[in-house]
């Protein structure tokens, strides 16, 4: 009885279990993520007294290299003739390094393939792996370690190039845009970088956010960081670079044709008061004029022709010559006059009412433009525009708590082709005073004779307010929406009240910043006192 009892309960509990059974998908297990492992090498790591003419590392699965032209870098150098790489374009468990030259005696050699080693499969790169030898009987074994930080940004970025070059007859201020450095080392995933095997000796020292992947300054694109002088190894302490963009040189893109009387020009670094100069017969009735893109590195040239025209010519200064462009009108993008007003729904104590407009605007008449409160009352106000010519301001005292209307009748904004707008209605409210929170700054300076300016950063790390020095040295925000703040501080050491970059050539470093450690969290209806010391 006790062993039919036990049949009846196994039968009921697979019924049961076949019930709880889900559908699925048959897989091939965990996406493997994990780089290749070398497992052996012939001759071993660390070597001395080199004297072999081909070099064999095993790894535990197939591999490729890839970009190995670009990816790999021998310190010190060796002539690429005197040397190959296999495989070359095929799949292997091995990499060979054949030597046809014999390297030189009593030197360390280092091999760093890069990111060039990847697993077949998933393409998986084994970072900046590196085999060394000697062909004396020692290894250099000096190492230099550090952080690297962002002169400007609060996250500093990771995977920066370490390159130094030796200081000798073959150095000059342009090696690091031309040549492979002598040693390289990485940070990988973190800011934190270790070279090891390295000579005593002098170098110049660099850091680069090598955005190409090169081994070289990109000017560009490229962030650097470098000291005034050599260091010398070795050596007790070491100040490490600090990482920032340089202006990029100067240069004009193409010009872009919109339609018949807009022409786009792109151009890199700044564009300061350079323009591009019509030659075309039909210069002189044109009433042409340029404008800056509020976003982009991009001048806008508008125009009113009087005639029919096919294209347009025009010329610039390109190093010593000069460059000659033609537009030519084809695929027109059709446009008219469109206005938007912004920002919609809540308009803060800190915003400003604005009008946008997608052509430049030559005239605003105000007996167009009504705000009405909530009580239907008239609330006067102030415009103006900007140099972009492509907002108008509406400034008016806003009061907590209320409602306003504004009315854009016909003939309220005039673009530079004569254009006018439709009737346009839009709505706004403010908020509560207690809706918003204050922060009180209170700046302490080691060096009082030290200028400084301060920005405000949101969640987002915009820049929110920007915070000019003032004698006290105390500063008051109040209607701050509610929200994580971050402050940032310039030392602005020309008073010119913004940062200034630096330049590697002329061998200027980037004007210094810190942050205030730490989120500031600013609440409703609440006072945040904070107390800044900057240092000298």
């Amino acid at each position: 009885m006790r062993n039919s009892l036990g049949i009846i309960l196994l039968v009921i509990g697979l019924l049961s279990s076949s019930r709880c059974a889900k559908r699925g998908n048959i897989t091939g297990g965990a996406k493997d993520s994990l780089p290749p492992i070398l497992i052996s090498a012939v001759p071993p790591i660390g070597k001395l007294n080199f004297d072999a003419n081909k070099i064999v590392l095993t790894f535990d699965e197939y591999i490729q290299l890839k970009d190995i032209a670009n990816q790999l870098v021998v310190s010190p150098p060796i002539d690429p003739e005197n040397y190959k790489i296999l495989p070359e374009g095929t799949v292997s468990k091995k990499v060979i390094i054949q030597f046809e030259v014999p390297p030189k005696d009593n030197v360390t050699y280092t091999f760093n393939f890069g990111s060039s080693i990847e697993d077949y499969n998933e393409r998986n790169p084994l970072p900046f792996f590196d085999y060394t030898f000697s062909t004396g009987d020692h290894l250099d074994s000096l190492t230099l370690s550090g952080e690297i930080r962002d002169a400007y940004e609060a996250i500093s970025p990771t995977g920066i190039s370490i390159h130094l070059y030796p200081i000798d007859s073959t150095y000059t201020d342009s090696t690091i845009f031309l040549e492979k450095p002598y040693y390289i080392g990485n940070t990988l995933d973190s800011v934190i970088f270790k070279l090891k095997n390295l000579a005593p000796g002098k170098y110049e020292m660099i850091a680069l956010q090598d955005v190409g992947k090169n081994y070289v300054f990109d000017q560009n694109i490229d962030k650097i960081g470098f000291f005034e002088q050599p260091i010398e190894l070795p050596q007790d302490s070491l100040k490490f670079p600090i990482l920032f963009k340089e202006i990029t040189n100067f240069k004009w893109g193409r010009p872009q044709f919109v339609n018949d009387h807009h022409i786009i020009f792109g151009y890199y670094g700044e564009v300061e008061n350079r323009r591009m100069n019509i030659i075309s017969e039909f210069k002189d009735s044109l009433n042409g004029f340029y404008t800056q893109d509020r976003n982009k590195d991009t001048l806008h040239f508008w125009f009113n022709p009087q005639k029919e025209m096919d294209s347009l010519t025009f010329e610039h200064q390109e190093a010593d010559s000069i460059r000659t462009r033609v537009v030519k009108f084809i695929r027109p993008e059709l446009d008219s006059l469109q206005l938007s007003i912004t920002p919609g729904g809540t308009l803060h104590f800190n915003d400003t009412l604005r009008i946008e407009s997608n052509l430049p605007v030559i005239k605003v008449d105000k007996t167009h433009i009504q705000i009405f409160d909530i009580d239907t009352l008239e609330v006067p106000y102030e415009t103006f525009t900007d140099d972009f010519m492509d907002r108008v301001y509406l400034v008016f005292d806003k009061v907590p708590n209320d409602n306003y209307s504004v009315q854009l009748m016909p003939n309220a904004i005039t673009d530079f082709l004569g254009a006018t707008n439709d009737t346009i209605f839009h709505t706004v409210s403010t908020r509560k005073i207690e809706d918003y929170g204050i922060l009180t700054l209170t700046v302490n300076r080691a060096n009082e004779d030290m200028p400084y300016f301060m920005e405000l950063l949101d969640q987002n790390g915009k820049t929110h307010t920007k915070i000019l020095q003032n004698e006290s040295n105390i500063y008051r925000l109040e209607n701050l929406v509610p929200g994580k703040y971050q402050v940032r501080i310039i030392k602005d050491l020309n008073g010119n009240q913004r940062w200034d970059t630096g330049n590697y050539l002329l061998k200027i470093q980037a004007e210094e910043t810190f942050y205030l450690e730490g989120e500031l969290d600013v609440r409703a209806n609440w006072e945040l006192n904070e107390r800044i010391t900057i240092e000298d």
